[in-house]
């Protein structure tokens, strides 16, 4: 099946589905941009009280702005001219379907990590809401987690890699991708391994369907954002220092848990 095959029925399904509204209001993790603020999976505009800094190691400061103004101009120039174009045309409803798929698609890289750091109960929600979702869910697009129900934790390779006492590294900006880490970065190359759209193991899509597929995820994301990168600019005199910051601390506070 092409790309543009999958795309169409996609889309199709979602618009022909009375779809529910996304997790977000039943405590699942809100939407954020992809570029600058890419890798940071909450409300990031307000950071906890107890939250401590975390001193951060960034001997490649000068080439991460560099990658930080970059993803900017993309963010800017791009992808959210285009995320808003998409918006115009289409429904709410539909949209969050699509986020849903898309979000349901990433459940096998968090069971596999939560097998791999021994959260049994973390493992057997995470598998059981994938399970529910991508049958009764028809294939993701309904998200049918209770909303007062146990959400899991979702976990990926570089939290693994923290859970048994790997230091996080350096600070890395990565072009596209956004923040990351020198632990983060082998943890995105194994989890790659592990997902359905990105494996070369399991999976049937050819690269460019890949890359595709990943660009209509980023760009149906932003299409539902509120402009969080943009308030996140307006009030810091430096974004990347409190991207940074912020991102270094959300893997922390995840890698704790």
């Amino acid at each position: 099946m092409t790309f543009a095959r999958i795309l169409l029925c996609l889309m199709l399904l979602a618009a022909l589905l009375p779809v529910a509204r996304p997790s977000l209001a039943a405590g699942g993790e809100a939407s954020v941009p992809s570029g600058p603020t890419a890798g940071l999976e909450r409300d990031w505009t307000t950071l906890p009280d107890d939250e401590q800094e975390l001193e951060v190691w960034d001997p490649l400061e000068p080439f991460n702005r560099s990658m930080f103004w970059f993803n900017d101009k993309l963010y800017v120039y791009a992808l959210k001219p285009v995320a808003r174009g998409y918006r115009a045309i289409t429904p709410e409803p539909v949209r969050e379907s699509v986020g849903n798929f898309f979000k349901n698609l990433k459940a096998p890289v968090s069971v596999v990590n939560s097998m791999l750091q021994g959260k049994v109960i973390n493992t057997l929600d995470e598998f059981t809401m994938f399970l529910v979702n991508s049958t009764l869910g028809l294939g993701g697009l309904f998200d049918l987690q209770d909303e007062h129900g146990r959400r899991p934790t979702p976990e990926d390779f570089g939290q693994t890699l923290g859970h048994y006492g790997t230091p996080p590294g350096f600070y890395l900006v990565l072009p596209v991708i956004g923040s990351s880490n020198s632990r983060d970065v082998v943890g995105l190359v194994a989890d790659s391994l592990t997902a359905p759209v990105s494996s070369p193991i399991h999976g049937k899509l050819q690269p460019v369907e890949v890359a595709g597929l990943k660009a209509y995820d980023t760009v149906n994301g932003l299409s539902l954002d509120k402009d969080t990168y943009e308030a996140i600019k307006r009030e810091n005199l430096d974004p990347y220092l409190f991207v940074r910051n912020a991102y270094m601390q959300q893997r922390q506070a995840r890698v704790d848990k």
